[in-house]
Formats: C-alpha cells, sequence, structure tokens
C-alpha cells in the first residue's frame, strides 16, 4: 500500500524562508486549494493520503518532504539546514515512526530530505545551502549497512538537488544542469527542462505516472512526446515559496499489519 503524508498549509506561509528567489505575495487560500488538489491527486493515482496538523507557528510545515527521508528498511529523520526550520521535524517524527524504524542526524550534521535523489540503491545527496558534508557522512554511513551508496553533488545557486534533478523513471533524470556537474549521472539517461521553464525540473512520481505542475507546458509536452504519462496540477502558489511537488508528500509502502 502506497502512503503520501502530508501537511497542513500554514496561515503563515507568506513568510516562509526564501534562499535563491524574490519574495511575492502568496495568497493563503488559493494555496489551501491548491494543496487540497494535489492530495486529491495523489488519491486519484493510488495513495493513501494521511494529512497531518499545520503548525502556524512553522510558515514551511507543508514541505514536510525535508524532515525525512524514508527508504524500504529505515527512516531518516533530518535535521535542516534552516535553524528555524527544526521545529517541523517534532510534527513528523512521531508519524514516521509508526512505519519504519528511524536513525537521526545530529549536530554539527545538517540534512535535508529535499537533497536526496534515490535511484535504486543510489543516493545522489546534494551539497547545498541546507546539508553539509557532516550531513551527508552520518547519512552515508547509517546507511551503510542497508547497501546504499551515497554520492555527494555540490550544487550552486539553487535551494536543494531536486528542485532541478528529479527521476522520470529508475533509468531516466529531469535536469536544470545549470547547478550542478551532470556527469555524476553519467549512468542515467538525462532530460534537459527547456531553459525558460528553470523550474520544471521537480517532478514527482506515483504509481508510473509523472506529476507536474500545471503551468510548464513545453515540458509537459516533451515528456509526453517521450511517452511517459504525465498529469498536471496548480502549485503556482508554491512555487513562490522555492518549492515543488516533492516537497508537499513523503511517499512509502506499508503493509497493512503497519496501518492497523
Amino acid at each position: 500500500m502506497l502512503i503520501a503524508l502530508t501537511r497542513g498549509v500554514s496561515l503563515r506561509i507568506a513568510e516562509c524562508e526564501l534562499t535563491f528567489i524574490d519574495r511575492q505575495c502568496i495568497d493563503y487560500p488559493r494555496a489551501v486549494q491548491q494543496h487540497s488538489q494535489y492530495r486529491q491527486l495523489l488519491r486519484n493515482l493510488g495513495a493513501t493520503v494521511v494529512e497531518l496538523p499545520s503548525d502556524d507557528q512553522c510558515p514551511d510545515c507543508c514541505f514536510l518532504e525535508d524532515t525525512a527521508l524514508v527508504l524500504d528498511e529505515v527512516a531518516v529523520i533530518t535535521r535542516p539546514g534552516s535553524e528555524t526550520r527544526r521545529r517541523e521535524v517534532d510534527g513528523v517524527a512521531p508519524t514516521i515512526m509508526k512505519y519504519r524504524n528511524v536513525v537521526r542526524i545530529d549536530a554539527p550534521g545538517t540534512l535535508e530530505a529535499g537533497d536526496v535523489l534515490r535511484l535504486g540503491r543510489n543516493l545522489f545527496v546534494g551539497l547545498s545551502t541546507r546539508t553539509n558534508q557532516q550531513g551527508i557522512a552520518m547519512l552515508r554511513k547509517a546507511l551503510q549497512a542497508y547497501g546504499y551508496e551515497v554520492v555527494a553533488i555540490p550544487m550552486k545557486g539553487v535551494l536543494h538537488l531536486k528542485s532541478v534533478c528529479t527521476a522520470l523513471d529508475d533509468h531516466t533524470v529531469l535536469v536544470n544542469p545549470r547547478h550542478f556537474d551532470a556527469a555524476e549521472f553519467s549512468e542515467y539517461r538525462l532530460v534537459a527542462v527547456p531553459a525558460d521553464e528553470s523550474m520544471a525540473a521537480n517532478v514527482l512520481r506515483i504509481n508510473g505516472t509523472v506529476c507536474m505542475h500545471a503551468g510548464f507546458h513545453q515540458t509537459a509536452d516533451l515528456l509526453r512526446t517521450q511517452g511517459f504519462d504525465i498529469k498536471t496540477v496548480d502549485i503556482s502558489e508554491f512555487l513562490k515559496a522555492e518549492a515543488g511537488l516533492t516537497c508537499m508528500s513523503i511517499t512509502l509502502y506499508a503493509s497493512h499489519a503497519q496501518m492497523t
């Protein structure tokens, strides 16, 4: 059973942290509506959606992806590089612990799961303003027993690795290559987003379908011509928060026994 954990939108989302883009006005009611449509898309694609309550003291709380990396065998509770976002972890970790045994990233390490792209047993981790060398080393050590290969990818001019690099399938990666060395993905087929849709490389795979923002028409057409099943949803208010589709959910597989 595929579970998609989501979290409600904070009343203070307009105060979200921004690193590389200019602040724009975020329409809270519209963001709530778009978040509801996002959850419905996940349901339509076969996911059981679990919604955690928002925390109005945490403007970025709906972007719960950053708080935990959930793998088949274990979950890694992160330590966000943004000090003001560390409070978000306590609102998510108890739910993660219902499904997986957990390990934690501790100081001085920082890790945000938006920086972690999984391709099979390979974990590519963005070395960014939010994820540091110590955090990557701790992740590598924690997962060594499970056979994961952890590869650090230096980032430039972007928040997270998955802001500009996500999987279309197990062998194909959608990228905006201006922010990292694409040679790190030499074993994979890369598809570059059009230059004027620079934020389009963040897509979410759900049961074989690629979900993306409705406004990235060129990228959607490009992927459809390559045979990918594309579904779209409007997340324009969340783009203003430097976020994408992966940011708003944590997906994991759970057995019926775990659900009960």
